[in-house]
């Protein structure tokens, strides 16, 4: 299948841990073509998402970890797009703290996800919690890392179930060992390549979090 795209979308809410709560923004990336699509991390809007998927079949939304602001929305999200939800299994407590019942699918590392005549790969990214996942698509010279590295840096690390040395392990071992050209599309904020941000890691390590 030809015309495969990553396409983004924004939207806006709030995220509560540890007692506190932020209003954020959040990005929604929508891979695939005119047929079939994966949505990665389904913020805050169901309907806003569901109109961005247009009416393309949806062969599953992808969770890259289990904080509010990412999974409030999976579940209407799941059931208007008609769609399977996955989340890795060390994220369940938190998938707890909000929803009743567990996603239908869990996620481990090196799992597929196939659309559009490309495959989506699940690399288990821990740190920022303990079920983050990033998703490789060697075929877009994409990956999607969530909450795990941004433009600037690691996710924040310094709240429940997160560690900063769990996170940088993650970092150096599965995400900054991938192609230089390899464009990072974050969980919040900009783009970047994992080319710009590797030479970055010994003053993200001596920064601390």
């Amino acid at each position: 299948m030809s015309n495969v795209r990553i396409e983004r979308l924004i939207t806006n809410g709030t995220f509560s841990l540890d007692g506190g709560t932020w209003d954020v923004d959040n990005n929604v990336w929508i891979v695939g073509n005119d047929s079939e699509v994966i949505v990665i991390d389904p913020a805050h809007d169901a309907a806003a998402v569901t109109e961005a998927v247009a009416g393309r079949k949806v062969i599953g939304i992808l969770l890259t970890h289990g904080h509010d602001d990412h999974i409030r929305a999976a579940v209407d999200t799941a059931a208007a797009l008609d769609a399977a939800l996955y989340l890795h299994p060390a994220d369940h407590m938190l998938w707890e703290s909000v929803h009743k019942q567990l996603p239908q699918f869990e996620i481990a590392h090196g799992d597929a996800f196939p659309v559009a005549g490309i495959s989506i790969e699940a690399l288990h990214t821990p740190g920022h919690s303990p079920g983050s996942v990033s998703f490789y698509a060697p075929g877009l010279e994409a990956v999607f890392t969530g909450d795990t590295l941004f433009n600037g840096g690691p996710g924040a690390t310094g709240r429940s179930y997160s560690d900063f040395p769990t996170i940088i392990e993650s970092i150096s071992q599965r995400l900054l060992t991938l192609p230089e050209e390899t464009v990072v599309y974050t969980g919040h904020g900009d783009t970047t390549t994992i080319g710009d941000e590797k030479p970055h890691l010994q003053e993200w390590i001596k920064r601390g979090h």
